[in-house]
C-alpha cells in the first residue's frame, strides 16, 4: 500500500495511490501521525479500503503532495552507510554508525522548491533510503526489528558542506535547513518492498546522472540499524531513519560540484517514485532593505 497526503503547505490530506490514481482516505478519520502508525494503522486502513473504497474521491493528479506523513518526533540519519560513498570521502568504513539528526522542520514535500540557504555555496544532494518506525523501539533485537517497521520512502538528504564540515560541531548545522528533507512522493508499507536490501537508486542534476547506487552497498542494513539505534534512544512510531548515501554526492567530484539557483534535480529509488526539486535563492523581504 502507498500512503501520500496532498494539498497546500500545512493543510496536507492523507491519500493513497492506487493504479497510478490519487484518493482521499479522510474519511478514515486519521492523519498518518504517531497515533496512526502505533496503533497498526496501516494495516487497520488496508482492512478498512475494502469495504470503502468505492467511495473514496479521487484527488487530481496534479495537486500538490507533501511529506507522506505528518511531521515525525525525530528524523535520524546514517553517515557513510555505502562503502563506495565512504571511498569517494576519504574516510575509512565506520565500525559502528555514524549517527546525526536532522531537524524536522527541513522537511517538505518531494517536488517542492530546494531553497538553498542564506550564505551557502555548498549546498549538496544525497539521494537515501528512508524508513519510518511503525511500532515503538526500545532494545530491540534484530531479528525482531523489521516488526518495528512501517514502510519506506525516498529521502533527498539536502546537505549544505560548509556548515556541516567546516563550522566546527556537529552534522545537523548542514542538514537542517528549511527545504533540506524532501520525502516521499509515498511511504510504501513493508509488505510491497520485499527487497529493501536491493533497489536501485539514481539522482539527476539538469539531466546528468550523478547518483546510480543500489542499497545493496549499505555497510550497515535495515534491520541492524533499528536494532542498533533502539539500545540509544526509543523510536516512536512515526519517526524517521535515513540510511545514508550512494558514491556521486557533490562533495565527492574533482572539483567539487554544487547546487545554484535554477539548477534541477530529480532523483529515485526503484518502487519509491521519484522526485523532482528545482533549486532557488534564499530570499526574504528584509534582503531587500
Amino acid at each position: 500500500m502507498k500512503l501520500l497526503r496532498f494539498g497546500d503547505p500545512g493543510k496536507e490530506r492523507p491519500g493513497i495511490t492506487l493504479r497510478d490514481l490519487i484518493f482521499d482516505v479522510s474519511s478514515f478519520g486519521e492523519d498518518f501521525d504517531e497515533s496512526f502508525f502505533g496503533s497498526d494503522g496501516p494495516a487497520r486502513l488496508k482492512a478498512w479500503l475494502l469495504t470503502n473504497q468505492s467511495r473514496l474521491p479521487m484527488v487530481n493528479n496534479t495537486t500538490r503532495l507533501g511529506a507522506p506523513f505528518v511531521r515525525p518526533s525525530k528524523i535520524i540519519c546514517i553517515g557513510l552507510n555505502y562503502m563506495k560513498h565512504a571511498q569517494e570521502s576519504n574516510m575509512p568504513a565506520p565500525k559502528e554508525p555514524i549517527i546525526f539528526f536532522k531537524s524536522t522542520t527541513a522537511l517538505t514535500g518531494p517536488n517542492d522548491a530546494l531553497v538553498i540557504p542564506k550564505n551557502s555555496t555548498k549546498t549538496d544532494w544525497e539521494v537515501e533510503l528512508a524508513f519510518v518506525i511503525g511500532k515503538r523501539a526500545s532494545y530491540v533485537d534484530e531479528a525482531h526489528a523489521m516488526e518495528h517497521v512501517a514502510g519506506f520512502c525516498l529521502h533527498n538528504d539536502y546537505s549544505e558542506r560548509e556548515f556541516q564540515l567546516e563550522r566546527n560541531g556537529q552534522w545537523v548545522k548542514g542538514k537542517s535547513c528549511d527545504t533540506f528533507a524532501p520525502i516521499g512522493p509515498w511511504l510504501v508499507t513493508t509488505d510491497d518492498v520485499p527487497n529493501y536490501n536491493n533497489l536501485k537508486m539514481w539522482l539527476k542534476v539538469n539531466g546528468t546522472t550523478m547518483q546510480d547506487g543500489n542499497t545493496d552497498d549499505m555497510i550497515f542494513n535495515v534491520p541492524f540499524l533499528v536494532s542498533y539505534l533502539s539500545q540509544f534512544m526509543t523510536l516512536l512510531p512515526g519517526d524517521v531513519i535515513s540510511t545514508g548515501t550512494p558514491a556521486g554526492v557533490g562533495l565527492g567530484f574533482k572539483p567539487p560540484v554544487y547546487l545554484k539557483p535554477g539548477d534541477v534535480i530529480e532523483l529515485g529509488i526503484e518502487g519509491l517514485g521519484t522526485q523532482r526539486q528545482k533549486a532557488q535563492a534564499y530570499w526574504s523581504p528584509a534582503d531587500s532593505q
